[in-house]
């Protein structure tokens, strides 16, 4: 069986991330094969577009949110994320009951008692009115039937888990401000949520599957659950096996990969990109180890927007006071800091919000 190294796993990451080479495509079409972007930070999808599409113009996300192409909304791992109005639809049901286990999960003490199919029907007859509801003032129409949970933990459940919302503009938009405003996903895409099939198969799982290697394959399964936040996806993989080759790591993990996905030799090169905070492309899996040293997998937990260099994590990056600041993991050859202030220029030119300066720092 075929060994994949780590500079193996991270040339084909960068490949279907369109990392390796911007790709010409449209903004619904990229949200949909890099199976959504991470999007607690609003304004983190934007970065993540800019550093894989060729002439990419933040009014092109803005069009797609708008026009409800691309929507706002928890999904994998109970985390905002910006999808597609199809795979919102399709994936939805299949995530409900991780959601439930998860604010419940997190919340099980101030949740003891509470009938959450209850819940989730007294909620949809306020929302049944088609108006757009912040998370208070949904728990508001709703307290005096709940007292107990503190308010926030009432909301969570309704918003993060029973009800499927999406979050609407302007939250997300271009260099807008604004807080969340709720609204059933059926309600705001105009279609109904895809129901799970009654007879125990589980096609939504294999499609998840192929579509999760299409963007982060080579993967094992640990990977694949570590970014949907699914369980029970052993059997869709069994049912999958076939279809799809085995590798293995250098730690004898088996991988699972589409026969045709783009798998480049290892020494091809990579060029520097800026992630935003919260990247697929180091959040996508358990093993983060193709993309990210050990000692710094914090960062990306943390928020912390980074720099890829030859594909790897190496430094990161802020803005403050009119100024893009660079702080390397390591120390930069001269190349690589002319590649890494190049690249940083056209993030300047593109963030538009007034940089004057861009400091790299030299020492470590």
């Amino acid at each position: 069986m075929t060994v994949l190294d780590a500079r193996a796993l991270n040339r084909a990451t960068l490949a279907r991330q369109h990392l390796l080479e911007r790709g010409d495509t449209s903004v619904p079409e990229a949200v949909a094969q890099l199976c959504g972007l991470q999007a607690q930070e609003p304004q983190e999808p934007f970065i993540g577009l800019w550093s894989r599409l060729s002439g990419f113009e933040p009014r092109q996300l803005d069009d797609a949110l708008t026009g409800r192409a691309v929507v706002r909304t928890h999904l994998m791992r109970r985390t905002v994320h910006l999808v597609t109005a199809d795979d919102a639809l399709a994936w939805r049901a299949r995530h409900d009951t991780m959601l439930r286990q998860r604010v419940l999960g997190t919340y099980r003490r101030e949740l003891a008692g509470i009938d959450m199919d209850e819940v989730a029907a007294a909620g949809r007859a306020v929302m049944a009115d088609q108006r757009p509801r912040t998370m208070t003032e949904l728990v508001q129409a709703l307290e005096d039937r709940w007292p107990g949970p503190p308010r926030r933990v009432l909301g969570e459940l309704l918003v993060a888990a029973l009800i499927p919302m999406a979050q609407l503009p302007p939250r997300g938009l271009w260099q807008r401000t604004a807080g969340v405003r709720n609204l059933p996903l059926s309600t705001w895409l105009e279609r109904d949520i895809d129901p799970l099939p009654v007879d125990g198969s589980d096609p939504v799982g294999q499609r998840l599957l192929h579509r999760y290697l299409a963007a982060y394959g080579p993967a094992a399964g640990a990977d694949l659950r570590a970014w949907c936040g699914l369980a029970g996806l052993p059997a869709a993989v069994k049912a999958a096996r076939e279809e799809l080759v085995v590798f293995r790591d250098e730690r004898g993990r088996e991988l699972l990969d589409l026969p045709d996905a783009p798998r480049p030799h290892p020494d091809t090169p990579a060029p520097v990109r800026f992630l935003p905070a919260f990247d697929n492309a180091i959040l996508g899996y358990h093993d983060r180890s193709r993309i990210i040293d050990t000692p710094h997998l914090g960062l990306s937990v943390a928020g912390h927007r980074t720099v890829l260099v030859d594909g790897r994590v190496t430094a990161t990056w802020t803005v403050r006071d009119h100024r893009l600041h660079i702080s390397p993991l390591r120390p930069l050859t001269a190349l690589e800091q002319e590649a890494v202030h190049t690249e940083a220029q056209d993030l300047a030119t593109f963030l538009d919000n007034g940089i004057e300066h861009i400091q790299l720092d030299t020492e470590n």
